[in-house]
């Protein structure tokens, strides 16, 4: 809808006084009928045309206080600054900067160098500010200018695409030094038998064989568990929808896990019946997990502990329970990370992989479920799985 137009009255009616006039002073009324009307349509052909405006006047109306409401609720921090200092700033970048910051120098609240230079230049640009709202964070400073001074300024926030990337390299690295031991010691002990073969007693041949087989199922085990925590980690937005009777599930997987040698350690206490939404396969990894890890360190000859029981009323809880020497309570926040192990050499010789944890906590995570553990030097070690139940029968019913 276009504006209305506003005529000049004000000239007009001069206009037609100045006519007047002309005739009083002895000009023709023909004559000055025809100068008014020539004066007039001059007046509204000059208020017809479209002026030519220039970028200072098409911004002159741009109302900063209209633009607060327009952009306090977005999700990114937004700033309106005008000649560099701070005009309007959403909610989301008070949250970041505080609140002091409206009236200030952008120079003064990004102190670091590359934002100093991009809020110097009289340009649109984009830096890379560290340390912005806490010590190790990231942010994408870009600035965008509406007119001759006046510019939005936008902060993305790229601290977990850092993280992201610092993980993935870790991770690479990690597992690349994991399959790097064994694959050594697999290659020297073959170097040694295959370059002196008569010089070996049939004794050092069976050990160095045992020694390269033992190795070589280690770094099955490895390729194993990365594969798994690969297929776990990109299921674990897919919420399961079979459902699974976790008892039976629970008293199978753990006799796997243990084995024909060990199953006699097990103990198990289960009350009741219970139904979960689950992934068959990736449950009994998660238990056969827990028992492995319970029955390698938690002694020799010591029990280990498999219950199941209801935790309020929509959850049941899965511990296992081992009676172990403990785990000083610094390493108990960082069990859960890729290859984190409180004593290398012991997991190492028990064939651990340092990816049991790592592959539990993915599944709890999956199915909705919290992980927790519990430990005591001297007294052992409990972890305590708490899931999301659709069906609990009490054994006393």
């Amino acid at each position: 809808m276009s504006e209305p137009r506003s005529y000049p009255s004000t000239s007009i009616v001069l206009a037609l006084i100045s006519c007047v006039a002309l005739g009083i002073f002895g000009l023709s009324v023909l004559a000055a009928v025809a100068i008014f009307i020539i004066w007039t349509g001059s007046l509204i052909l000059a208020t017809d045309r479209p002026p030519e405006l220039s970028d200072k006047k098409k911004t002159k109306g741009f109302n900063i206080e209209a633009m607060g409401p327009l952009i306090e609720n977005a999700q990114s921090p937004l700033l309106i600054t005008k000649a560099n200092k701070v005009s309007t700033a959403n909610n989301a970048a008070r949250r970041v900067l505080g609140g002091h910051i409206v009236g200030q120098d952008t120079r003064v609240i990004f102190r670091q160098p590359e934002a100093v230079a991009l809020f110097s230049a009289q340009r649109d640009g984009t830096a890379v500010v560290k340390g912005l709202a806490r010590r190790r964070d990231i942010w994408r400073v870009s600035r965008q200018y509406i007119d001759n001074d006046m510019a939005i300024v936008e902060l993305t926030n790229k601290t977990s695409e850092a993280d992201i990337g610092r993980a993935h390299t870790d991770f690479v690295a990690n597992a690349s030094h994991e399959l790097r031991t064994p694959l050594a010691a697999i290659i020297g002990y073959v170097e040694t038998l295959s370059e002196a073969p008569d010089s070996l007693d049939s004794k050092t041949s069976k050990r160095f064989l045992d020694t390269i087989l033992s190795e070589a199922q280690r770094m099955r085990n490895l390729v194993s568990d990365l594969m798994s925590l690969s297929r776990v980690e990109a299921e674990k937005h897919e919420e399961p929808e079979e459902t699974v009777d976790l008892g039976p599930l629970v008293e199978r997987a753990a006799i796997d896990g243990a084995g024909s040698e060990r199953k006699a350690r097990l103990e198990f206490k289960t009350e009741g019946a219970y139904a979960v939404k689950g992934d068959t396969q990736q449950l009994e990894q998660l238990v056969r997990n827990l028992v492995d890890n319970a029955l390698k360190y938690g002694g020799e000859a010591s029990p280990v502990k498999v219950s199941l029981q209801q935790s309020g009323s929509e959850h049941v809880l899965l511990s296992v329970q081992d009676k172990g020497e403990g785990i000083p309570a610094e390493h108990i926040p960082h069990l859960t990370r890729r290859f984190y192990r409180t004593d290398p050499g012991r997991s190492r010789a028990s064939g651990g992989t340092g990816l049991g944890l790592a592959i539990v906590k993915h599944i709890v995570e999956r199915h909705r479920g919290r992980l927790d553990i519990s430990s005591e030097q001297g007294q052992g070690t409990r972890v305590t799985v708490r899931l999301p139940v659709l069906l609990s029968k009490n054994a006393n019913d």
